[in-house]
């Protein structure tokens, strides 16, 4: 299984908001058994928009990026996917195809699981299928409080959290600094703006020492001031 994780450490790695965060440790010492672990260079797909959901996936090292394009033809980031991310789950349960896109942007270590052999886990694990239903109902109920929530902000409070939400992630170093060199249009698809509005309001902030922009990469100069405006309405 090369360099797959143990039960327990896969347990801490995954997210709080992942499939299988309230899995037993047998059930994922199974789920580490029955799956396999696939490399991803920097800039390959692990899946696409619109394939048929046969796989699962769960990071095991690396960052990849989730995005989906509108019918409009824009792209919309979803996500970063980071190190217990679990994806593809939707099409991998309801047997539809891929809603997103998630592509590495470094080189990415996934555990990829099969639909077959998950449906030998499901059924030699009787109560794990309850814990997943309750887990996919916890995070609709997230999903809409985020909803909800960003209808009520204005561009600005919108692009302060995501950064927000950026920095408490691998995207970020300790230094405040993204590691990406996200451009203007991909920092909008991701907090749902136009270029134009991520301009002005990174301007705007750069001119009153809240970020620092420099070679396409954002920096925090003022983590309070940015939590300030993340809060406002």
């Amino acid at each position: 299984m090369g360099t797959i994780m143990d039960a327990a450490k896969l347990a801490d790695a995954l997210t709080a908001q992942s499939l299988f965060a309230d899995c037993e440790q047998a059930e994922l010492s199974d789920i580490i058994a029955r799956g396999q672990v696939r490399q991803f260079k920097a800039g390959q797909e692990l899946m696409a928009q619109g394939e048929e959901g046969k796989t699962l996936y769960i990071v095991l090292k690396g960052l990849a990026r989730v995005s989906m394009v509108a019918a409009n033809g824009r792209e919309i980031i979803l996500d970063y996917a980071e190190p217990g991310h679990v994806l593809g789950e939707i099409a991998f349960l309801d047997g539809g195809d891929r809603t997103a896109t998630v592509q590495a942007i470094e080189p990415v270590e996934a555990l990829v699981l099969t639909r077959g052999a998950f449906a030998d886990i499901i059924e030699k694990h009787k109560g794990l299928s309850l814990r997943l239903l309750k887990a996919m109902a916890r995070r609709l109920r997230q999903n809409n409080a985020v909803i909800e929530a960003d209808r009520a902000y204005t561009s600005g409070p919108r692009l302060a959290r995501f950064l927000l939400r950026l920095m408490m992630s691998d995207v970020a170093d300790a230094t405040n600094q993204l590691k990406l060199a996200l451009s203007q249009g991909e920092l909008g698809n991701f907090a749902g703006m136009s270029r134009e509005q991520i301009n002005r309001q990174l301007s705007a902030w750069a001119d009153n020492g809240i970020v620092a922009l420099k070679g396409g990469r954002v920096t925090i100069l003022d983590r309070e001031a940015l939590v300030d405006v993340a809060e406002a309405w």
